[in-house]
């Protein structure tokens, strides 16, 4: 699904220096390096705070600690997506509120996020899915009309940029109360191991996530709160840097191979491609299709046998797992676990690759006697 072999071959020099200078520094907790991506993270973000921490979903934790809520609070968030999101809110002891995602983006639906509001909603988590934003706008002002917090997961969208009414672009992750990265190896953006960051243009905001995420404190022994232990070390914040100038290139490579895999399967009766918003650009975490009138194992089987990579982003909704069971409408949700169908998608994808991954799938649907038994 990804190549990061290839990825690293073409900057291997730079990396290999980069790791050996930390080593050589023995610096390896906070440092130069971790000051110096916070800083140039948040130049190529456009936000005023970059919080670097271990990962993507110690970011969420340290993000609805800073906010202050409280035990039985309500929080909104996405049935059609990872664990991650909800696991945090329930930790904490919060109410995880899972709603049904639009059918096209796979994004929050704003009509349902509407009916699940009550006295006790206190935030929405919108998740940045796949690489494409959230519709931020009418999310914010409905947010901002019962008073509740914004907590954008850009887990998987780091550079996708959302286009506001008023012509103003801001990037995934900048547009809320506070956002968060993650820099999971796979990721657009992607370290050697974990990595995650807290984005926020409120200084007292940032003040307090960044003593929440080094023990609550705010000098060395002086703890003014209850906090947790995540840092971003040294070796990844170098990796990190970088690649930090190779992102938009990356971007970029995504989108040409989604490019490609949309002109395949374009108008095919049995394929419903990734819609890319007219307001939103879409930075391609993952190309995922829908299929209709297939039966799905089937394919993946075939594409195995081929050794085309595949996986199914998500399996399950997350109201049907013993963790988070909800009940309410899903419906949309239920369909696109049942439904969708994820194929490599990286920087260093190659014509060739492209081709043979297209030419097979469109001649399984074409000859349905390759169906192996099952």
């Amino acid at each position: 699904m990804v190549d990061l072999e290839t990825q690293y071959g073409k900057i291997k020099t730079e990396i290999d220096t980069a790791i050996a200078a930390v080593i050589q520094s023995m610096v390896f907790i906070k440092g130069p390096e971790v000051a110096r991506l916070e800083k140039q993270l948040a130049e190529y973000l456009q936000v005023k705070h970059v919080i670097a921490c271990a990962n993507g979903t110690d970011a969420l934790q340290i993000a609805m600690m800073a906010l202050d809520l409280k035990p039985g609070d309500e929080v909104i968030t996405a049935c059609f997506t990872y664990a991650a999101t909800a696991e945090v809110i329930a930790l904490l002891k919060l109410k995880p509120v899972l709603v049904d995602v639009d059918p096209d983006t796979f994004n929050l639906d704003i009509e349902a996020v509407k009916k699940a509001i009550t006295s006790k909603t206190k935030a929405i988590v919108p998740v940045h899915l796949f690489g494409q934003c959230a519709d931020m706008e009418p999310l914010l002002a409905l947010a901002a009309r019962h008073q509740l917090h914004i907590i954008e997961d850009a887990a998987q969208a780091i550079g996708a940029e959302y286009v506001f009414g008023d012509g103003s672009i801001k990037k995934a992750g900048t547009m809320g109360n506070i956002g968060t990265l993650s820099f999971f190896p796979s990721k657009n953006l992607g370290c050697f191991g974990d990595g995650g960051a807290i984005l926020v243009n409120d200084d007292a905001l940032a003040a307090k996530i960044r003593r929440i995420a080094n023990h609550g404190q705010s000098s060395l022994y002086q703890h003014d709160e209850v906090g947790v232990n995540s840092r971003l070390d040294a070796i990844q914040a170098a990796i990190l840097l970088v690649k930090l100038p190779h992102l938009n290139t990356y971007n970029q490579a995504r989108q040409k191979a989604a490019d490609y895999y949309d002109a395949q399967f374009k108008n095919h009766p049995n394929i419903k491609i990734p819609m890319r918003a007219a307001h939103r650009s879409h930075t391609f975490h993952q190309y995922t299709l829908q299929l209709k009138g297939i039966d799905r194992d089937a394919l993946k089987a075939y594409l195995k046998q081929l050794e085309i990579p595949n996986t199914v982003y998500y399996p399950m909704p997350l109201n049907t797992q013993k963790a988070y069971l909800q009940e309410g409408d899903f419906t949309v949700t239920q369909k696109l676990c049942d439904t969708v169908l994820s194929l490599p998608m990286h920087s260093e994808l190659e014509m060739e690759q492209l081709e043979y991954i297209t030419q097979h799938i469109l001649k399984f649907l074409k000859d349905q006697t390759l169906i192996p038994s099952i």
